[in-house]
């Protein structure tokens, strides 16, 4: 149903209220001539107050008038009210219906409670079928992700089965390295999930992360030396307010981007503490990225169109997530040589977040 009662009350009060005007100065008058001719009778002008034929026809007239032209404001105004939310209704049940491109109009832009109610109506429509459409494309980008890796572990795993392949070592390392990257994105998967629910826990304490770092970039020479590229440690801090498993998970995720995608060369990480702000980067040697994407390699299963290097597309998602959790933000940046350095920023008076 329109808003058709609210319309009819709105020209009904109007109308009653022409009604209640005209009535009561008549009756004000009567009742003002009353009390004249009652107390001050020399001074009255007639011989009586009461209207003759012609006053009455006026009267009425004037009362008839009064109502037609409270109708006629009453009716004009209704529908410059009803208009934005007749708009916002049919927006409601269209979005009821799963029509998601639905918008409301606001008409009178003057109506200023009216239009802020259609703003607010549209941008929550906007929300809402930005976040369907994101969700959509996460569980696109989800399957594909693991359509690969479960379409490996059931050919191998027949293959054993039906005797084509030998049950060997060398087999088994295939199957578990396919297992492993399945539970890294699953971890991925999880982190961010939490992380855009606010519920990614942290346990922040003072901590040695120059040893950690020191640590991990240890046991990932190989893998780097592999792809041509070398280790150089910058690290200027001792001690710092964080949680190293979280900030060594992300660091592990810089370095393995940097594996995966930049050129061989040197790899720098940086530990540094400016105005308070706790900041670690990996910096590569290119080929670097372009600006247009430079704000869009943060955003989860976002890769450059024409990226044929493996890997999830979660990683540096996973970086962005731990840096929020911690009250920091991550940042990237094209360096004066061609290579990118990514900077994960936080505040030294870093808390632990609620579980």
């Amino acid at each position: 149903m329109r808003l058709v009662g609210l319309s009819r009350q709105i020209v009904l009060t109007m109308m009653a209220m022409a009604l209640g005007v005209t009535l009561f100065l008549v009756l004000t008058s009567y009742a003002f001539y009353y009390l004249w001719l009652e107390y001050w009778p020399e001074n009255f002008p007639g011989d009586t107050f009461y209207p003759t034929g012609p006053e009455w026809t006026w009267l009425i007239i004037t009362a008839l008038s009064a109502l037609l032209a409270a109708a006629l404001v009453a009716i004009k105004l209704s529908r410059r009210i009803l208009l934005p939310l007749n708009s916002v209704i049919a927006g409601i049940r269209r979005l009821a219906q799963g029509d998601l491109t639905a918008r409301a109009v606001s008409g009178d832009h003057q109506l200023g409670e009216a239009t802020q109610l259609v703003d607010d109506f549209n941008v929550l429509a906007s929300r809402l079928q930005q976040m369907t459409e994101e969700q959509a494309f996460w569980n696109a980008a989800i399957a594909h992700e693991l359509r690969t890796p479960v379409t490996i572990l059931r050919g191998r795993l027949q293959g054993l089965a039906e005797g084509v392949f030998a049950p060997d070592e060398a087999q088994f390392r295939r199957l578990l390295s396919q297992v492993e990257g399945l539970n890294q994105l699953i971890e991925d998967l999880r982190v961010v999930s939490l992380a855009e629910s606010g519920h990614l826990s942290l346990r922040c304490q003072p901590v040695a992360l120059q040893a950690e770092i020191r640590a991990l970039a240890e046991m990932l020479h190989h893998p780097l030396a592999e792809a041509g590229q070398s280790l150089i440690l910058d690290l200027q801090l001792t001690q710092v307010n964080c949680d190293p498993d979280r900030i060594g998970q992300a660091l592990l995720a810089l370095l393995e981007n940097a594996r995966l995608h930049a050129l061989a060369g040197p790899v720098t990480i940086q530990l540094s503490r400016q105005a308070g702000i706790n900041q670690l980067s990996v910096t590569d040697s290119g080929p670097g990225i372009a600006a247009s994407l430079q704000a869009l390699v943060f955003t989860a299963f976002r890769r450059a169109p024409d990226s044929k290097a493996p890997g999830s597309g979660l990683g540096l998602a996973v970086v962005a997530a731990i840096a929020r959790a911690h009250g920091g933000q991550a940042s990237c940046q094209r360096t004066p040589d061609g290579g990118t350095r990514f900077t994960l920023s936080w505040p030294e008076d870093c808390v632990t977040a609620p579980a």
